[in-house]
């Protein structure tokens, strides 16, 4: 809505200067125009052209300065508020005495050149010493905050908001991950998610239903573990039709981090420069690494390809063939790693039985 409304005033207002610029050429020249109202539409059509293209560079320029607002910290914004209006007071209070100077009319000029420049330096000034001074001064925080300090000249920045889509939700696995600590910041739910999930619980489908209800189970848990950081965040696009569509927008907006498990959603966020946490790279990246010499102990559940081969497979899912081990099938056998393999189907592990490795 206020996009509209931004380009339809500038439209507008350079309509309306385009039809009045008319009345701004000379009477010469008027006098030689035929028909003067259709000149004036003209212009005015003109006019209206070059509003609109101003009309959207001030929209994305009201867009950039409205994301860069919002991701600002509290103390940060109010400081520098503080200090923009001091640094107008003080320009406006020594602007007084030139105001009151006797200047000749052929130099008028420069008392509006001078309030305009003061006012520019003066405002600069005050939002640049705010960043130092004003939020010790303010009582905002202790000058002693190194933290505090650092993270307001960018040297170190506030931890993202991380917004969760269906799949993640669902997955379950995000429960530990906050149980644990490892993710930090404030965790959106996207209202549009939380219809989704509502969806999915109301499905006919008896696997879709259990899936749904299991995602909205684990929110209400969330919510009341950590009441103070999970957030139901409101944003809606009526004019994008799809749930990750409006994931990937969500974040461009707020300058979040998604949290999905999604493949071709990741692939699709990370192509658009938004930041994305898969949790099933985490997973993969947390896998134990196995080296040849390592020990490990494993139920051989089922013989091989080959002969006298024995399969298990480890906590992970990895999959390890054990040389001599068909004779050990339904054993809890303790094996010693030979070798390990990464195909594009993932990770397998060759092993021979430990007797066997000692012998």
């Amino acid at each position: 809505m206020l996009d509209a409304l931004f380009f339809i005033v500038f439209v507008l207002a350079g309509a309306a200067v385009g039809f009045h610029s008319v009345e701004l050429l000379p009477e010469a020249t008027l006098r030689q125009v035929d028909n003067l109202d259709g000149l004036r539409w003209v212009t005015a059509g003109f006019g209206s052209l070059v509003g609109a293209a101003f009309g959207l560079v001030a929209q994305t320029a009201y867009r950039r300065l409205e994301v860069k607002i919002r991701n600002m910290p509290a103390d940060v914004l109010l400081s520098r508020a503080v200090g923009l209006v001091v640094g107008l007071l003080v320009a406006n209070l020594l602007l007084a005495p030139i105001f009151l100077l006797p200047i000749p009319s052929e130099f008028t000029f420069i008392k509006p050149l001078a309030a305009v420049l003061a006012s520019v330096l003066f405002a600069y000034s005050g939002t640049t010493l705010a960043d130092t001074h004003g939020r010790a001064l303010l009582g905002l925080v202790s000058p002693s905050s190194v933290e505090t300090m650092l993270m307001a000249e960018g040297t170190i920045k506030p931890a993202s908001g991380k917004v969760l889509d269906t799949s993640c939700i669902i997955d379950g696995r995000i429960e530990e991950l906050l149980n644990t600590g490892f993710i930090e910041g404030q965790i959106l739910v996207p209202h549009f998610v939380l219809q989704e999930l509502q969806t999915v619980a109301d499905a006919s489908n008896d696997q879709k239903r259990s899936r749904g209800r299991r995602g909205l189970d684990i929110l209400n848990r969330l919510k009341t573990s950590y009441p103070e950081r999970i957030v139901i965040h409101p944003a809606d696009y009526e004019d994008v039709p799809t749930v990750d569509a409006k994931l990937v927008r969500l974040a461009q907006d707020i300058n979040g981090t998604l949290v999905t498990n999604d493949y071709n959603l990741n692939k699709v966020a990370s192509f658009q420069k938004v930041q994305v946490l898969n949790i099933n790279d985490l997973a993969q990246a947390l896998r134990p690494i196995y080296l040849p010499g390592d020990a490990l102990e494993l139920k051989i559940l089922k013989e091989g390809k080959e002969a006298s081969q024995g399969v298990g497979y480890l906590e992970d899912g990895t999959m390890v063939v054990v040389e001599e081990g068909s004779s050990h099938v339904g054993e809890q056998l303790p094996v010693i790693v030979t070798s390990a393999l990464q195909t594009s189907a993932g990770r397998m592990i060759f092993a021979r039985p430990k007797i066997s490795a000692v012998a």
